[in-house]
C-alpha cells in the first residue's frame, strides 16, 4: 500500500522495522552508523583510473584478474570496465589456444 503511494521512494519493510527499533531504543540519530569493510561505492575516480591503468598495461587480462590486482570487487570492476570505460570485452580467459589448434574432437 505504501509502494503504491509513494512508489520507490519508500522505504522497505526491513528498513521501516529498523527505524522503528532505533527509536524505541531511544536512538534519536538519523545518521548511519560507521562500517567496516569494503566501502558501499567501490566505483570511485581513483578506482576507475586503477582499472583504466591496469588495462592499458595488458589488455588481454581478465576481470578475475584485474579483480585480484586491484582489490575491487568483481562486480565492480565489470561495471567499471563496462558502464566507465565503454569496455565490452577484456579477455576471454587467460588460456589461450594456439593458432593452429582443432576446435573438434576427430581424431
Amino acid at each position: 500500500m505504501v509502494k503504491k503511494a509513494y512508489g520507490d521512494a519508500a522505504l522497505s519493510k526491513t528498513r521501516v522495522y529498523e527505524w522503528f527499533s532505533r527509536f524505541k531504543n531511544k536512538e534519536m540519530s538519523i545518521e548511519d552508523q560507521h562500517r567496516s569493510g569494503r566501502p558501499l561505492a567501490s566505483r570511485t575516480d581513483e578506482n576507475v583510473k586503477k582499472i583504466n591503468a591496469l588495462v592499458r598495461e595488458d589488455r588481454p587480462r581478465t576481470i578475475d584478474q584485474l579483480c585480484e590486482m586491484s582489490g575491487i570487487s568483481w562486480s565492480s570492476v565489470q561495471r567499471i570496465l563496462s558502464e566507465d570505460l565503454h569496455i565490452r570485452r577484456v579477455a576471454a580467459s587467460s588460456h589461450r589456444r594456439s593458432k593452429g589448434a582443432s576446435t573438434s574432437s576427430m581424431s
